[in-house]
């Protein structure tokens, strides 16, 4: 097993994939209302991203999310799923994790704890229907909450992941917050990072993650824990709730000094910041080249 070690001696044994620039919701922190996706054949097909991640685990990595768009609803998703899932099984990959939307939970919660997940994050940024429709621009929250609650009884660890939006769910943590603890999941509150050209407002909606908390703060203290993922959260304990409570933080507290992370795109290229543009295309080596072109471009450009 090989290990990357960056230029900064960090160690980068964590790859976040995503599967598809698809989704069926237009959140609006997220994407515009009139979103155009990349063409079909310009996706990494299912055996290009288990062949890049087999590479990728024999180089150092450890843990593997899958991320959208939203990526259960790729055709066929439970081909890949459980394509990854002999990874964990084999104990080349000590985890493999999602991040969704929820809105197709009660389909895929069996396969994906056939496939070896424990754990999964779920986005929700507020329990008020209409708003979330708002927010969401036409999702449902029923259909959320019943992937929630099918994710549950399956035996899924979920980790509710809620965006700060200043002026749109600052009120909504609360009852976010009384949910997790009565379920017994985890939150995430994220902070909105200003970044990409193609949606709007998302300086003037900045809120820091200590600020959106206050609400919490009121109701009981939050006593920082040691507790850390594979993510770059840092968690505190909600007292009064018996909540664990993490927060993503890029801009008020970056992260950079411990970032153990590379993100892999629907289309092929490796980056590893989401604050930078410089990437390095494996769709093409791993199809014009073949996998000895990745291993050269690991070992050239990771270590």
């Amino acid at each position: 097993m090989g290990q990357m070690i960056d230029g900064f001696g960090r160690n980068i044994d964590y790859l976040r994939i995503s599967v598809t620039d698809r989704c069926n919701f237009r959140c609006q922190y997220c994407m515009p209302e009139n979103q155009s996706f990349l063409p079909h054949g310009e996706l990494l097909d299912y055996t290009e991203i288990a062949l890049l991640a087999d590479r990728f685990i024999a180089h150092g990595i450890r843990k593997i999310r899958l991320t959208g768009g939203e990526p259960l609803v790729r055709r066929d998703m439970q081909v890949l799923l459980l394509a990854l899932g002999k990874y964990v099984q084999q104990g080349r990959l000590d985890e493999l994790t999602l991040t969704t939307n929820g809105s197709l939970l009660a389909k895929f919660a069996p396969i994906l704890v056939q496939a070896g997940v424990q754990r999964i994050n779920v986005s929700l940024d507020s329990l008020d229907p209409q708003k979330f429709s708002s927010i969401t621009r036409g999702g449902k929250l029923d259909q959320v909450l019943s992937g929630i609650a099918a994710a549950k009884q399956h035996g899924l660890h979920i980790k509710i992941n809620m965006v700060a939006m200043k002026g749109v769910n600052e009120t909504d943590l609360l009852a976010i917050a009384h949910m997790c603890a009565g379920e017994g999941h985890d939150l995430a509150i994220i902070e909105a990072m200003p970044l990409g050209s193609s949606v709007t407002g998302r300086k003037q909606g900045y809120i820091s993650a200590d600020d959106f908390v206050s609400p919490l703060r009121d109701i009981t203290p939050l006593v920082a824990i040691t507790d850390r993922s594979a993510g770059p959260a840092r968690y505190w304990r909600a007292e009064n709730l018996d909540l664990k409570i993490g927060m993503i933080t890029p801009l008020s507290r970056n992260f950079c000094d411990d970032c153990n992370r590379l993100r892999l795109t629907t289309d092929g290229k490796i980056y590893m910041c989401l604050g930078s543009e410089m990437n390095i295309d494996f769709k093409a080596a791993i199809r014009d080249q073949g996998l000895k072109a990745v291993d050269k471009l690991l070992q050239k450009h990771l270590g």
